[in-house]
């Protein structure tokens, strides 16, 4: 019997623990992104070609559309073959603010850790990962070891709860939010 590929393995993880973190149907008056099952927004959903009741989409439809929307289209799997803790941040964001605002922290907090482009140059924060994104990572993680990617973790996550903190600072609908996004969001939550 053949061996799971681990990269499958760790995204199928992935996938689970923000299902069951996202619960079945939530219908929040102040969500702005409307009714979700699974975590998935009714237009999400209806762009990838659900077209039944939100109430009644199947976990297994939600689990592909994680896999496909939020870790292949953006490239988190690249990442995950260099360093799996940034890969899972990447996902886990992604799926909260959108896969170009989590890649945009990733390129911002390389571009700020390179020690002014002495260990490697700086890239466009174009929020899309691709060679130029991939190979500032790679030379991050050669520069520092292993100890840069948890550095690298930590400066993403602080871009993601600054940006939560704006949210709530701008739209006050959205304080209703902003506990969990910091309890289960950043961090080990």
């Amino acid at each position: 019997m053949p061996r799971p590929d681990p990269l499958t393995a760790d995204a199928d993880a992935l996938i689970d623990a923000v299902i069951d973190r996202e619960g079945r149907y939530v219908n929040h008056p102040a969500d702005r992104g409307g009714p979700t099952c699974w975590g998935i927004s009714e237009a999400v959903a209806r762009a990838q070609g659900y077209d039944g009741a939100m109430r009644e989409l199947p976990r297994t439809a939600a689990a592909s559309i994680y896999r496909s929307v939020y870790w292949l289209r953006p490239a988190f799997d690249r990442v995950a073959l260099r360093a799996p803790k940034i890969a899972a941040e990447l996902f886990d964001t992604g799926v909260n603010m959108g896969t170009g605002t989590a890649t945009g922290f990733l390129q911002r907090a390389l571009n700020a850790l390179n020690r002014a482009a002495r260990d490697y140059p700086d890239i466009a924060v174009d929020r899309a990962i691709g060679p130029r994104t991939l190979s500032a990572l790679d030379g991050l993680l050669k520069a520092r070891g292993r100890g840069g990617e948890t550095v690298l973790l930590r400066a993403m996550e602080a871009l993601q709860g600054e940006r939560y903190i704006a949210l709530a600072e701008r739209r006050p609908s959205q304080e209703a939010f902003l506990y969990g996004w910091l309890a289960n969001r950043i961090g080990d939550g």
